[in-house]
């Protein structure tokens, strides 16, 4: 594995330990591991114990929990250069979720003894693991309440938005660069497969979307905008 995609969770200028000393970023890389994981690997299961911080240096990540029946439900998607599984690990508890590769993902693991050496001594990198804990907190209480109250057309609207606001846009600047299954876009929005099929399609008839095979071309943003607003 290359040795700039096993550093570029520290030394991104993204990541919350770009402005640590070279000291403490040779601690946090003295003792790391880079993997590799395939579309459709799972990358830790629900009940299993953390052993370190993972970075999600490449690639695309969902982390679902499995309800009733066997049904998923999508409760975040991760993107580079951000950190999956931490709640767990600075909570001393097991996943509460499982996550999943997918596409090809290339993660890097902090392991938790260097990692908390460096926070006991560095107030800063506290703060900014602290703001990402609130800023993860205030957008799931947000998601609680949209995937409780609102109407399906905005669920699936709001779903869109977060697609394209988290993944941005292919070179066209209309389709949303991640190309997720009907059963996907259904776990993010909490419905069914074929409430999801649906609704895309009544978005494509009025125009508000195109759809080609997992592509999703956004045509009216402010109408989809106003759709999961009023949803």
């Amino acid at each position: 594995m290359s040795t700039n995609i096993c550093s570029h969770c520290i030394n991104n200028a993204n990541s919350i330990f770009y402005n640590l000393d070279p000291e403490d970023k040779q601690i946090l890389s003295r003792k790391h591991t880079c993997l590799l994981f395939r579309k459709g690997e799972i990358i830790y299961r629900e009940g299993e114990k953390p052993t370190g911080l993972i970075c999600l240096s490449a690639g695309k990540v969902k982390i679902f929990k499995e309800g009733i029946g066997g049904r998923e439900q999508i409760v975040r998607m991760a993107r580079p250069v951000g950190f999956i599984g931490y709640r767990a690990l600075f909570a001393e508890e097991n996943y509460m979720a499982t996550s999943l590769a997918i596409e090809d993902s290339t993660i890097c693991i902090i392991n938790k003894e260097p990692l908390f050496q460096v926070l006991r001594t560095n107030s800063e990198l506290s703060l900014s693991i602290i703001r990402s804990f609130a800023t993860e907190l205030g957008f799931s209480n947000s998601r609680t309440v949209t995937l409780t109250q609102k109407h399906i057309r905005g669920r699936l609207a709001e779903s869109l938005i977060f697609l394209k606001d988290t993944y941005g846009m292919e070179p066209d600047n209309q389709t949303i660069k991640i190309y997720l299954s009907r059963e996907d876009i259904a776990n993010l929005s909490n419905m069914t497969t074929s409430n999801a099929i649906r609704t895309l399609s009544n978005f494509a008839s009025e125009n508000v979307i195109s759809i080609e095979g997992r592509k999703i071309k956004i045509n009216d943003l402010q109408q989809l905008e106003k759709i999961s607003e009023h949803g």
